[in-house]
């Protein structure tokens, strides 16, 4: 895979003035809460990649399914009662309960769009989220840079045809409002409205879609409200009010010997040997003591304690909150331990130990991202600009189809993050060039 190939300058997409792609960003006002980098072209895709990230799909919907038995059977008594009260840490009582309830035993999330790192070794999964920002920003640059835009279609899909959508954007989540208020409009403002926290006129047949997190329910007035007409089947909400499947601890479980087999037979051997190609290294930071003679596995530590003793080059390690925490999202509640002076790694270390029974966390192995070259237009000079990048992708899957076993997760674009190569976390900064990918086979 060659290097330059991800900005190859043989394309069918002409290039686009960036005053242009600025002052419609401006006007849709999608550049207002969020700032980033303009290129003129999109972010090209050698084709092999481009079909690996359209088959991850299946293989993530699989791994939901997954960790979705695995914990009713844990409730239930038919696998360890540890998962589930691991999962169930810091949670409501009544929040837990309504997760378990028979009707929303089998929901799971409509939208999927993990976090992958372009490395040399291929890509790495450092994230799984199902309640993404992004989707609005990313059909904007679609339609943009393509001439259409792909992530309108698979947002609609996940609602009856004729059904009115609501979409609830609450406080916490106001950086992403501008951007969902233009998809409603996209969509059809006489099916799509995007509501706040206090909004109550949520009519009978109508699909709810929760652009707020769980944790910020006691700020969310009507969130009880649309769980219990949920219940009643009089409306219908998505992503279910389940923080089980909204844990980044599974990522962890993915890699417990125990496991092993569930995860064999439930994913199958070949999308189980891909997950665990995925997901790099990952323990939970449980407190509890090991036998004298244990070890935790590849790390050659007894205690976590001495994970503060370790030196900048051992320490290419990650720390993260693992959810229903203010500190779960974005690039909240992430330390990369070899960026962090010794004394602050070994405070975040008794921290992170410290709130295990309340806000459990992970350790991850850091995926160090490859180096490619990049151009973004400077506004103040009137030039193109050069930098080496470090590049996150991450493809929307939306879910079609109500049974487990029928439903499909399609890929409906990917938003590609580019970041200079001094940055270790990758995310959505005013540094960032912002694109969408496409295939390379699609430029010649």
């Amino acid at each position: 895979m060659g290097e330059g190939i991800f900005f190859s300058k043989l394309s069918r997409y002409t290039m686009i003035v960036p005053q242009t792609i600025r002052e419609t960003l401006v006007r849709e006002a999608l550049f207002s809460t969020h700032q980033w980098r303009i290129s003129e072209k999109p972010f090209y895709l050698p084709p092999q990649l481009q079909q690996e990230i359209e088959s991850l799909g299946r293989i993530l919907l699989q791994f939901y399914r997954a960790i979705n038995l695995l914990y009713s059977q844990s409730v239930a008594g038919k696998m360890p009662h540890w998962i589930a009260e691991l999962m169930d840490y810091g949670k409501p009582s009544w929040l837990v309960e309504l997760q378990r309830h028979r009707l929303f035993k089998n929901a799971l999330p409509k939208v999927i769009r993990p976090d992958l790192l372009l490395t040399s070794d291929g890509l790495r999964l450092t994230e799984l989220d199902s309640v993404p920002g992004g989707i609005g920003i990313l059909a904007a640059l679609q339609k943009i840079y393509l001439g259409e835009s792909a992530m309108q279609k698979g947002f609609a899909s996940i609602f009856e045809p004729n059904a009115t959508v609501k979409i609830v954007v609450s406080e916490e989540s106001a950086s992403y409002r501008s951007e969902m208020e233009y998809l409603a409009r996209e969509l059809g403002a006489d099916r799509f409205q995007v509501v706040d926290e206090y909004h109550t006129d949520f009519p009978d047949g109508c699909s709810v879609y929760r652009f707020f997190e769980l944790f910020d329910l006691p700020n969310i007035p009507c969130a009880r409200n649309l769980f219990e007409r949920a219940l009643k089947k009089e409306i219908t909400i998505t992503p279910p009010p389940k923080p089980v499947l909204e844990e980044k601890l599974w990522l962890a479980l993915l890699w417990n010997r125990t496991l092993r087999d569930f995860w064999r037979q439930e994913l199958g051997n070949h999308f189980y040997e891909k997950m665990l190609k995925l997901v790099p290294r990952t323990w939970i930071l449980n407190p509890e003591p090991l036998p004298y003679h244990a070890e935790h596995p590849e790390l050659g530590i007894h205690d976590w304690s001495e994970l503060a003793e370790f030196s900048q080059s051992e320490r290419e390690l990650v720390i993260k909150v693992s959810g229903f925490s203010e500190n779960a999202w974005g690039s909240r509640g992430v330390w990369v331990g070899s960026d962090l002076p010794k004394k602050e790694w070994a405070h975040i270390v008794e921290e992170s130990l410290e709130q295990f029974s309340t806000s459990p966390r992970l350790l991850m192995r850091f995926a160090n991202s490859k180096t490619i070259p990049a151009s973004w237009y400077d506004f103040d000079t009137g030039t193109t600009r050069e930098m080496n990048a470090r590049v996150r992708l991450c493809p929307y899957y939306f879910v079609q189809g109500e049974q487990q076993t029928q439903a499909r997760a399609l890929h409906h674009g990917t938003l590609a993050t580019l970041c200079a190569d001094d940055k270790k976390l990758i995310h959505g900064m005013s540094e960032a060039i912002l694109l969408p990918a496409v295939s390379y086979s699609q430029a010649e």
